[in-house]
């Protein structure tokens, strides 16, 4: 009798085990990244891969200019239905700068605004993760997707936002930890781009100065 496709696959399993391959970079440590921190402003860093990735980046000196700046980029875009699902930043944003948020469904809005774990100056990612709001689908299910962010949140690589989520969420990992790098995209056999297949049009971050 003929061994199963799953007993094949545990005997080259346990055959690498005993014979493992030699690492094809000796000399480089598991705990050095293998992208090293510049030292640069990350700030900068992470405005210019952002908009490099076709994201819109916005910097605000408090929290007063980021309610100014939503509410004007509303009024520009024309925008009737705006979605956001965190009552903290709603209220904050309806109090200090007259943005009037729909009480309809995300379904049906022009774009929706959102909070986030933090943000990766390296690759220009937004991290965001179930803890803050609906899931993933308040930053994917509307055609544009703004988001709000300090900058206590920036940090270098994805490893440094990991151990970041890790030390806030010491009794578990949320139940869902997402990676978003710019609008969304795809691109067939002859490389003809197209943003928003699979999500948003447009992403705008709003980055906040604070004391943190």
């Amino acid at each position: 009798m003929s061994k199963s496709s799953r007993e094949k696959i545990l005997q080259k399993i346990r055959k690498a085990l005993v014979k493992p391959v030699p690492s094809p970079f000796p000399g480089q440590d598991p705990n050095v990244s293998v992208y090293p921190n510049p030292g640069d402003d990350l700030s900068v860093l992470f405005a210019g891969e952002f908009t490099r990735l076709l994201g819109k980046f916005a910097y605000c000196a408090d929290e007063q200019e980021l309610a100014i700046q939503v509410a004007a980029l509303i009024r520009e875009k024309s925008w009737e239905e705006v979605y956001c699902a965190e009552a903290g930043l709603r209220e904050k944003l309806s109090a200090m700068g007259s943005v009037r948020f729909s009480g309809r469904s995300l379904a049906d809005s022009d774009a929706s605004v959102t909070t986030c774990e933090a943000l990766v100056a390296r690759t220009g990612t937004i991290v965001l993760s179930a803890a803050l709001s609906e899931g993933r689908t308040a930053s994917v299910y509307a055609p544009v997707h703004i988001c709000v962010a300090k900058t206590s949140q920036l940090v270098w690589d994805i490893s440094d936002a990991l151990q970041a989520l890790q030390e806030k969420y010491p009794q578990g990992m949320p139940s869902l930890v997402s990676f978003a790098t710019g609008p969304s995209r795809t691109a067939d056999i002859e490389k003809t781009l197209v943003v928003g297949v699979h999500g948003p049009k447009e992403v705008y971050c709003f980055l906040v100065e604070d004391l943190a």
